[in-house]
């Protein structure tokens, strides 16, 4: 019989039993709700072990990579150690270069501990050494790179941020946590079209993942949408052309609501401007990162143009100024 282990104590599972019943049985509670795989309140991860492609049924691949499943419908297999979250270790990391973006952003590099992985397109918990405050930040940078890069916006009145401007330097030695989220490309389906769009730093996951489905060899097009309110807003624009002009399949467009438009850019809400130049996405993968709002927008959008929700990918940029 395959053993269960969380938190520490292992269950013995029936032959034929679900994860669910077998903790239950046991004592354990783990959220659920429909008990049929549908509403998906039982996922959990396996820390260890590899849980049955069944039960991970209705999932998006970014989920599937990283071993989550539904304990309402695994009948496990193999032994399985598992977790409600997964557990970030704590790395400790010293900055290698800081440098402005543009008056409002700073791009950070640091560099990368030993044993730490990563997907292009996650993000780590940024933590200050003196107190413990703790931000998220996407990493714009690839696996590949002897650095991880991060792009932080100056927030009004913002304890993170106004630290990282205004007193971290070069040399300095930070800590964080992670990696953590599922915004982040998986190989397979190389003819996939790809929508990425985003507002401020958004563009950092975006950046990362752009370079790392290239590097993939990915050969559907790709279309980038980064948009500002106005001209001073955007960032890396020479950096994106040179992509596009290295790559016949990406297409990059610079986005301001308001004032002067970029050379080959767009002026609009950038929630209607992927559906008003692309029409119907059917078909798509799509990554939307940035401001909350815009976010849950873009998504409506692109399910509206014909993305299915399994494809949309999201990470909004939540924030208070206390904690910024």
């Amino acid at each position: 019989m395959p053993r269960i282990t969380f938190e520490g104590k292992t269950y013995e599972c029936h032959d034929g039993e679900t994860v669910l019943d077998c903790m239950t049985r046991h004592g354990v509670l783990i959220p659920s709700s429909c008990q049929s795989g549908a509403c998906q309140t039982c996922m959990i991860r396996a820390l260890e072990g590899t849980p049955p492609a069944e039960s991970q049924s209705g999932l998006k691949d970014t989920l599937i990579a990283q071993n989550y499943f539904l304990a309402c419908i695994c009948r496990p297999k193999e032994d399985l150690t598992i977790g409600l979250t997964g557990v970030s270790p704590r790395y400790t990391s010293e900055v290698l270069e800081k440098s402005l973006l543009n008056e409002q952003v700073v791009r950070l590099r640091l560099s990368v501990p030993e044993g730490f992985a990563y997907r292009a397109g996650q993000f780590i918990n940024f933590v200050r050494p003196e107190d413990e405050l703790t931000r998220s930040y996407s990493l714009a940078s690839l696996p590949s790179e002897p650095f991880l890069e991060l792009h932080v916006k100056r927030v009004p009145e913002g304890q993170m941020s106004g630290w990282i401007f205004d007193v971290l330097g070069q040399g300095d030695r930070v800590d964080f946590y992670g990696p953590a989220g599922d915004c982040f490309y998986i190989p397979g389906n190389p003819e996939q079209p790809i929508l990425l769009a985003g507002t401020g730093t958004g563009l950092a996951p975006l950046y990362g993942i752009a370079r790392d489905l290239l590097a993939h060899g990915h050969t559907g097009d790709v279309h980038l949408f980064h948009a500002s309110l106005a001209l001073p807003g955007l960032y890396m624009v020479e950096e994106l052309r040179v992509l596009a002009r290295e790559h016949a399949a990406f297409h990059y467009y610079p986005c301001v609501l308001h004032g002067e438009v970029p050379e080959g850019g767009l002026q609009g809400n950038i929630s209607e401007l992927p559906a008003r130049v692309l029409g119907s996405m059917t078909g798509y993968r799509a990554f939307l990162c940035g401001d909350p709002a815009i976010v849950n927008t873009l998504r409506q959008q692109c399910f509206l143009a014909g993305i299915s929700m399994q494809h949309i990918h999201s990470d909004p940029f939540v924030f208070t100024p206390s904690a910024a």
